[in-house]
């Protein structure tokens, strides 16, 4: 059996992904630690792991991007990716770090197995060689030369003007647009005493992993005839919640006549709800549809709406697990774990992507024909009612999200991921089942 130390950010969306992997390696009879935010613990605990805190680290679980760091407030596009980025990952990793390294002598870990951009992972991997599995939270995140760079949104071409277009986006966002970043990140790694990086802004952060794990199926994202060696894709990262689920008394009109569609904003950027929940519930006020609201844990007292009619249900949160089955249309903020499992189940999407990665995934949904890209974060009410008609009344967006299902079916997310992380401790020697 192998000692593996698990690390995420403290952000919900990249927990949930791990907590299935995690289940599957402690089942396994493998000894797991995880470090974490406080507000994980009782989960991890649960899970059969053994809960570490953030110490030097920033721990922000249970808050808003925008509370948690105010001068987020209101970015978009392309300034919300990379402010977001060195934020909430990048600035955290010399922090990470020295817990990480701290930890390891209480706990001589074999592996160590993190979200993608806890990127202080990286940098103990690379001060003391223990290989590292990394658990892609969102889309592929490593340059080609078939697409355009992260945060313009743009579908691919490998055709030769295509790959020529791609060069020089990448030439320009590497070089000139984000050179400040790509100083930055160089004198964050100098400080720790790590070596230059010569890569694109997003690979100039920490060495690319022994195991890349991405949370999806190749018909979703981008193809690419350069892909990352140690990548895999896994399914969507989905098993039974460990908490008891109670249906609300509203539940039964799930399974009636009219359709039912799903809005959320995800756990992070849910600062204003103004952005999509309410404009889709008013929206919908008068249509022949059951509209489910969970607000990322936020108040419900939290919607300004006088009085909720009677065809909308908001939560704070519904597993996903247990309400996904019956939802036809999922509107959206992009978050990529719940646009994957929203696939998995054979839902079409309408996607309002304005922060983050997020107008990456909307660009993908639209690109893979299972849902509309409403190209803003902030749509009117009358873009989401003409664009919740249209998926109704448009077969093809449900058929390609069946056919996004079918290939879903294929994988078993949890187990394929703990699979591929035994081979790799297989590879470095470690005895494993």
């Amino acid at each position: 059996m192998a000692r593996i130390l698990i690390a995420t950010s403290p952000v919900e969306s990249h927990f949930n992904p791990m907590a299935t992997v995690a289940r599957e390696l402690v089942n396994r009879g493998h000894t797991v630690w995880w470090y974490a935010g406080k507000a994980f613990q009782a989960k991890i605990e649960r899970l059969g792991a053994t809960y570490k805190p953030m110490h030097a680290a920033d721990d922000f679980s249970g808050k808003s991007r925008e509370e948690a760091f105010p001068k987020l407030h209101g970015l978009q596009g392309l300034s919300a990716l990379i402010e977001t980025l060195k934020a909430l990952f990048i600035e955290q990793a010399p922090k990470q770090m020295k817990d990480i390294l701290s930890l390891l002598d209480e706990f001589p870990a074999d592996l160590l197995v993190a979200d993608e951009v806890c990127f202080g992972v990286g940098f103990v991997r690379e001060k003391t060689g223990i290989p590292a599995a990394a658990v892609a939270v969102s889309m592929y995140s490593f340059s080609s030369k078939d697409t355009a760079p992260i945060g313009l949104a743009l579908p691919p071409d490998s055709s030769p003007l295509g790959r020529l277009r791609n060069a020089l986006l990448h030439f320009f966002i590497d070089r000139i647009a984000l050179r400040d970043v790509r100083t930055y990140t160089d004198r964050l790694r100098a400080s720790v005493d790590l070596p230059i990086l010569n890569k694109s802004v997003l690979e100039s952060i920490i060495q690319p992993p022994d195991l890349y794990l991405l949370g999806t199926v190749p018909a979703f994202e981008y193809p690419r005839s350069d892909l990352y060696e140690h990548t895999h894709f896994v399914g969507t990262l989905i098993s039974p919640p460990v908490e008891q689920f109670d249906a609300p008394s509203w539940w039964n009109e799930l399974h009636g006549e009219r359709s039912v569609i799903l809005v959320t904003q995800g756990t992070l950027a849910n600062y204003d709800l103004n952005d999509l929940l309410i404009p889709t519930i008013r929206a919908l006020v008068d249509e022949d549809v059951v509209v489910v609201a969970t607000t990322g844990g936020i108040p419900v007292e939290s919607i300004k709406i006088d009085s909720l009619p009677d065809n909308v249900h908001v939560e704070q949160f519904i597993p996903y697990y247990y309400l996904m089955p019956h939802v036809d249309v999922m509107v959206s903020n992009g978050g990529f774990g719940s646009v994957q499992i929203a696939l998995s189940n054979g839902v079409p999407l309408i996607v309002a992507g304005g922060t983050e990665e997020k107008p990456e995934i909307a660009a993908r949904v639209a690109w893979a024909g299972v849902g509309i890209n409403l190209k803003t974060g902030t749509p009117s009410s009358a873009q989401i009612r003409d664009a919740v008609k249209t998926i109704l009344r448009d077969s093809r967006y449900k058929y390609n999200a069946h056919r996004l299902q079918a290939e879903f079916q294929r994988y078993n997310g949890p187990q394929r991921a703990a699979d591929l992380i035994e081979k790799l401790l297989e590879m470095s020697f470690v005895r494993v089942p």
